[in-house]
């Protein structure tokens, strides 16, 4: 990766995956008719915004590596394409080096 700030930011972005991946384990399913609380995972430094996802929508981006859930217009350009608009919420997708750096991230 080029800059290393891009390669930063992804790696921050597969953190929070892994605290939102945490919060959908330890749901119980009596939530499953409600929005879902999740922190956002762009890779803005000091980003703690919480978005609220209806059931199983977390999980269906999760189905792809590439793919994270963030706070509308936290995206960014240069690392990733916004593929879904939700008002509140986007789902991205990561391209280039960020994507490897996703996937390598999600087999582990």
């Amino acid at each position: 990766m080029d800059d290393p700030r891009h390669e930063q930011r992804a790696r921050n972005e597969t953190s929070f995956r892994k605290v939102n991946e945490a919060i959908e384990a330890g749901r119980s399913l009596a939530d499953a008719d409600g929005r879902v609380p999740f922190v956002c995972e762009c890779g803005r430094v000091g980003c703690t915004e919480i978005i609220e996802v209806p059931p199983g929508g977390y999980h269906a981006v999760r189905s792809d590596p590439r793919r994270f859930v963030i706070a509308a217009g936290h995206d960014s350009p240069e690392i990733e394409r916004v593929v879904e608009s939700h008002g509140s919420w986007a789902v991205v997708e990561k391209i280039g080096d960020a994507a490897e750096i996703a996937e390598k991230a999600d087999e582990v």
